[in-house]
């Protein structure tokens, strides 16, 4: 599917680009590992931190206070700010809880993404993944992005 994904842009000269917390550049790697078209990718955010996310993004303080970081609202707001900080056509940004964070508003497991095309509609896409391990969790994140950029490129 990364092939695909990569070709399509590739064809219509679409350049991609990622804002990632909780998958910590996978997704970045993966654009760039498909030999004859990783050139389709623009560059990469890893934002773990919620200074991060403030930092190289400009999401506000307040809006990640308390956990918000792994939101809706959040996950938008870093594909937005990903998109006007970069010269990709399209941003895949994504943020969510690999563990159990002991709060049920914080079940282990959730993630949000969005995918975001210039003057087009931004996509969100909430996930409950379960608390199934880091790896499992991050390589689940991958597939559930590389689905929401295959509609991005296809559109």
């Amino acid at each position: 599917m990364t092939r695909r994904v990569l070709e399509r842009a590739c064809a219509q000269d679409l350049k991609l680009g990622t804002a990632e917390s909780c998958t910590g550049g996978l997704l970045a790697s993966l654009l760039t590992d498909v030999p004859g078209c990783s050139h389709a990718f623009e560059q990469g955010f890893v934002v773990y931190s919620d200074h991060a996310k403030h930092q190289q993004l400009g999401i506000p303080l307040e809006k990640l206070a308390g956990g918000g970081a792994v939101s809706q609202d959040v996950v938008l707001a870093m594909a937005s700010a990903a998109l006007a900080r970069s010269q990709a056509d399209i941003i895949l940004a994504v943020t969510g809880w690999a563990e159990d964070m002991g709060d049920p508003e914080k079940p282990g497991g959730l993630v949000h993404f969005a995918c975001a095309r210039r003057d087009r509609p931004t996509h969100h896409r909430k996930a409950e993944l379960g608390v199934i391990g880091r790896q499992d969790f991050r390589l689940a994140c991958l597939a559930i992005a590389m689905d929401m950029l295959a509609v991005a490129v296809s559109t």
